[in-house]
């Protein structure tokens, strides 16, 4: 049996756009919106058409393609319950331990509260992938606009507890600067110092650091590894004065 298809693709400054499609009902879910015309572009590449989106929160550079793309092909929008007055296109709401499915396949709604209050993450459960938004990146996590430090310790936790095993797609290519300030808090750490390196070429050559998986994050990702909420807010803090 086919498994579910995923295509990631750059968008705006730095964001990052994946496709969800399941071959067998031909359903294609598009993971935030980034830009319509970019979703569009994407689409029109591999030969898909829309029938979902996927919210993760209600910041501007992952909705503002969402009016469009819902205008033009009638898809089915999801996203989080507590952010339903902010992201006024939901068909559908979910919160922290719902599950729905998606071409077959189970996809876990995981609350993961900090960089906005109502940030929900996806884990579609057999293909052990999860979508992240802006809670945990490659070598980071985001900024905590609306919640507090213990709140986004205790979501990146939560992440921490996926199997090893499991894909992490993120919202941004974030990951050279990332490494960068790791470093400075892990100088010591071999893991970090070759997947540095290996982050260098890989943008060097134009190429994409995502996706990345919840075993490396554990393994060099200063913020995973802080081990209590007091520590990840001096680093927090660190990362946002550096």
């Amino acid at each position: 049996m086919a498994g579910l298809e995923f295509h990631q693709f750059a968008c705006l400054t730095d964001n990052y756009g994946v496709l969800v499609h399941d071959p067998v009902s031909g359903d294609t879910a598009s993971i935030d919106a980034p830009d319509a015309q970019a979703v569009e572009s994407a689409l029109q590449e591999k030969g898909w058409t829309l029938t979902h989106i996927l919210v993760t929160h209600h910041h501007w550079d992952h909705t503002q393609g969402i009016d469009d793309l819902k205008a033009k092909t009638k898809c089915h929008v999801i996203g989080p319950k507590e952010e339903a007055d902010k992201i006024n296109t939901l068909d559908e709401v979910k919160t922290d331990g719902d599950r729905f499915t998606f071409g077959g396949e189970n996809v876990d709604v995981i609350s993961t509260p900090g960089h906005t209050l109502g940030m929900i993450n996806f884990h579609f459960t057999q293909s052990n992938v999860v979508f992240t938004g802006d809670t945990l990146f490659a070598l980071g996590c985001g900024r905590i606009f609306e919640g507090d430090p213990e709140m986004m310790w205790n979501s990146l936790s939560k992440l921490a507890e996926l199997p090893p095993e499991t894909i992490v797609y993120c919202g941004h290519e974030y990951t050279q600067a990332n490494a960068k300030f790791s470093l400075s808090i892990e100088p010591d750490n071999k893991a970090l110092i070759k997947r540095a390196s290996q982050i260098d070429a890989l943008r060097t050559e134009g190429k994409p650091t995502l996706p990345t998986s919840i075993g490396l994050e554990l393994e060099t990702n200063v913020f995973l590894r802080a081990g209590n909420a007091a520590e990840f807010a001096r680093i927090r803090a660190a990362k946002d004065n550096a």
